[in-house]
């Protein structure tokens, strides 16, 4: 083992894209949403709209598909100038159900990972979103007997995370995280002492984008895909 993670007892896992496929389904509502309002704005105006109105509901609906489409609704409701009708809404409303019924596409050497990690760690998964997709979602991969329990943030910033560790009753330095956002997964952990490790995914959601200098000289490791980090713990 890596002197580095020598103390670690509990390995939190982040969930959408870094076990399993998830950005890409949002990415495709959002191109089948803005098909839907074509004929009230363009295609980068309605995606940029639709952001901002993400943005002023999240502290209100959290994150997860059922307040991305409440958001998607409200925004055709304001870009139509409140002429959208029943049958668009219907739509709409048949996209996020959709997206709540997508197979759970798990990532490159998921499953190997987790196998070869658990009988040394305890591990969990420590995700945002909306409770009851996620629980499904982790049914549906197969995967649920690797974890000890599935932890479900409001958010994660550093106080979520403290949180977290105080229930886990250990110390930051024996907390790894692995994930796939930066801003999410990764530097909250680094500035409270504990470790962290990124595998990153390739799209981004523009909430969990980071700039360099946010990165910078922060003490964290990259890998290509999860497998690494068995050579790792």
């Amino acid at each position: 083992m890596n002197t580095e993670y020598q103390n670690i007892k509990v390995i939190g896992f982040d969930a959408d894209d870094t076990l399993w496929v998830n950005e890409t389904y949002f990415r495709d509502a959002e191109l089948e949403f803005a098909k839907l309002l074509g004929g009230f704005e363009t295609a980068n105006k309605v995606d940029q709209e639709l952001f901002k109105m993400e943005m002023k509901n999240l502290p209100l609906y959290g994150y997860g598909v059922k307040g991305f489409v409440l958001s998607m609704v409200e925004m055709a409701l304001e870009l139509s100038n409140y002429t959208i009708s029943n049958k668009t809404i219907e739509k709409i409303l048949d996209i996020g159900k959709q997206m709540l019924k997508e197979p759970v596409e798990l990532l490159d050497g998921v499953e190997e990972t987790l196998k070869g990690l658990s009988g040394k760690f305890k591990l969990i998964v420590a995700t945002k979103g909306d409770l009851l997709d996620q629980e499904r979602k982790l049914e549906k991969s197969g995967l649920l007997d690797y974890f000890h329990h599935i932890e479900v943030l409001s958010d994660k910033k550093e106080e979520n995370y403290s949180k977290l560790l105080k229930h886990l009753d250990i110390n930051p330095s024996e907390f790894l995280m692995i994930g796939n956002s930066l801003k999410s997964d990764i530097l909250p952990l680094v500035n409270i002492q504990a470790k962290a490790i990124h595998v990153p995914f390739h799209t981004t959601w523009a909430h969990e984008q980071v700039t360099e200098k946010e990165t910078n000289g922060k003490a964290y490791r990259t890998v290509k895909s999860l497998k690494e980090i068995l050579n790792l713990l």
